[in-house]
């Protein structure tokens, strides 16, 4: 007894260790090898990039530290609810070696096609591998829900296209309750104001519920986990977190109306400085009423689980082996994914780009000077800013196209092409945002060209500005975008990414996307006009652009 006791111990011991070799060299594929792209945030640690997401606010991902804690407490009070139900470590078997090096795969996969998301998620399959070898299935099974939890923490990218469809639901929603109160109201895209110019709300990306569906996403998932034993009543709670939110910001945006008819626009403008108090206390009692449905109907709470006292397993020699086994494997698949990390991060930039370029290859061809008879395009110089935050790469070309006939007349276009980093090809709608432009709507169009017609996302944007009399006026504007691949034009930011990891994965190398912008001032609403404006600049300047053949 007291030999098998010491043979335990010792193997206990040599569990540690390897597990600690195993999360070394983790840590040093993700630190020196985690994140390839280098715009935006210039680190090459993955663990950076990640931490620094949650202090940026335009990530809207502030709550990942607080996050990270909460996981880190529902490991520690998993631990403490197994504690007993067994006296000895019972190794996790075959799901070790399987998380640990399928993690460190999924990694090379992310870090090949540039996405950092996929790294992250490769790195919370390797932290489960590396506790359960080292804690075996007591630790394996208490750290995956919050490992799981912590996905909570990582930046998305779908989260633009999603705050602005819930703005949407939240301005219709509002719109359509205070005519059934009956408050004269106009909706224009997600404005709100009275005929009479009382009041005038803009439903902005704060009050789109984003933020709030995160947090209420987040609480379901803690209550039912934590309150629920049945997965049924637990899928309730998280289903129900998204219609919440948007019956919270309804009732949000609703209070602002009644206060705006009623007291006028600087009463309603002080409200919404606490009105963030009606969404919290709105969905947290829709999701506490829930809670104690679900407990009426039926649904038990969790409880712990029978303590089980069976005996500490006999620990054989070969067993002691084996976790030095999985630890020789993953040293040895980290330094393979180093080198091929360091050989994708040494390969010059080529593949195929999209548009014409100039002789050195490193920008896209120069724009026409002139468009037909009338127009006559001006360079713009690309900004110190753009230079600093995009990849030192990154091509640009742009003019202003200037109507003769009318100088009112203007239609902007840009190209942007990406070097090897695929951050130089980022989405249209962040930028806007951060520039004061106020999205607020979008449709798909296809110009007509020479040589092909060509499908674009086009978005209906707002930009408020002061006039020469110094009175506020707001600026509309249409706002075209796609992106050109070497055999493929993509109107979308999903399509294209889509398009280039299947292309970096499959070929081994970066091909060089670029990034198209047409935009025109709307003048007196007519966007029929603006788009016919548009239209001719594509016609002329198209085949300039996509040139006859792609090149490498």
């Amino acid at each position: 007894m007291i030999f098998q006791t010491a043979r335990n111990q010792f193997a206990n011991r040599q569990v540690c260790v390897a597990a600690l070799v195993c999360a070394l060299a983790g840590a040093i594929v993700l630190q020196f090898f985690g994140n390839a792209t280098q715009g935006y945030i210039h680190s090459r640690s993955l663990f950076y990039w990640w931490g620094s997401q949650w202090f940026d606010p335009a990530a809207e991902t502030q709550h990942g530290l607080l996050v990270v804690l909460v996981a880190g407490w529902l490991f520690w009070r998993n631990l403490r609810i197994q504690e007993g139900t067994t006296t000895g470590r019972v190794p996790a078997g075959w799901r070790v070696p399987v998380a640990l090096l399928g993690g460190l795969a999924l990694h090379l996969v992310g870090y090949a096609a540039q996405q950092t998301r996929v790294s992250i998620v490769a790195f919370l399959v390797f932290f489960w591998g590396v506790l359960a070898l080292a804690g075996g299935r007591r630790w394996g099974r208490a750290a995956v829900f919050p490992l799981g939890f912590m996905l909570l923490a990582v930046p998305v990218s779908f989260v633009d296209s999603l705050g602005f469809s819930l703005r949407l639901v939240v301005t219709d929603g509002a719109y359509a309750l205070a005519q059934k109160l009956g408050i004269s109201l106009v909706r224009n895209g997600t404005q709100l104001f009275s005929p009479d110019g009382r009041f005038q709300y803009d439903v902005a990306a704060a009050c789109s519920g984003i933020r709030s569906l995160v947090a209420l996403l987040a609480l379901a998932l803690l209550v039912g986990y934590i309150g629920f034993r049945s997965w049924v009543a637990r899928a309730v709670l998280v289903a129900a977190a998204l219609p919440y939110v948007v019956i919270g910001n309804i009732a949000r945006v609703l209070v602002l109306v009644l206060v705006g008819e009623k007291f006028g626009q600087a009463a309603g403008s002080r409200v919404h400085e606490a009105s963030g108090l009606v969404v919290f206390l709105v969905v947290l009692g829709l999701l506490l009423g829930t809670t104690a449905l679900l407990r009426r109907v039926g649904f038990k709470s969790a409880e712990r689980g029978d303590v089980s006292t069976a005996a500490s397993p006999v620990v054989s020699v070969s067993a002691l082996l084996r976790p030095w086994a999985v630890a020789s494997a993953v040293v040895v698949v980290a330094i393979a994914v180093c080198l091929a990390a360091w050989r994708l991060d040494a390969r010059p930039t080529g593949g195929l780009a999209g548009v014409q370029l100039t002789e050195d290859g490193a920008n896209p061809a120069e724009l026409p000077g002139f468009v037909g008879r009338e127009w006559i395009g001006r360079s713009v110089e690309v900004s110190a800013l753009e230079r600093e935050v995009l990849p030192p790469d990154t091509g640009y070309a742009r003019k202003n196209y200037v109507s003769l006939a009318s100088l009112n007349k203007q239609v902007f276009v840009s190209v942007v092409l990406s070097g090897r980093d695929r951050t130089s090809i980022h989405r249209p709608e962040l930028c806007l945002v951060g520039q004061g432009w106020t999205i607020e709507g979008r449709f798909r169009h296809e110009f007509q060209a020479e040589l092909e017609a060509v499908a674009a996302t086009v978005l209906r944007v707002e930009h408020a500005a002061v006039d020469a009399q110094n009175r506020r006026v707001q600026i509309s504007s249409l706002f075209a975008y796609w992106f050109v691949g070497g055999e493929a034009v993509e109107p979308t930011l999903p399509g294209m990414q889509w398009r280039d990891v299947r292309d970096r994965l499959r070929h081994f190398q970066a091909n060089r996307w670029a990034y198209v912008v047409v935009q025109s001032v709307v003048t007196a609403g007519d966007e029929a006009a603006a788009l016919a404006h548009m239209q001719e600049i594509v016609a002329g300047t198209w085949p300039s652009i996509r040139g006859e053949m792609p090149r490498r």
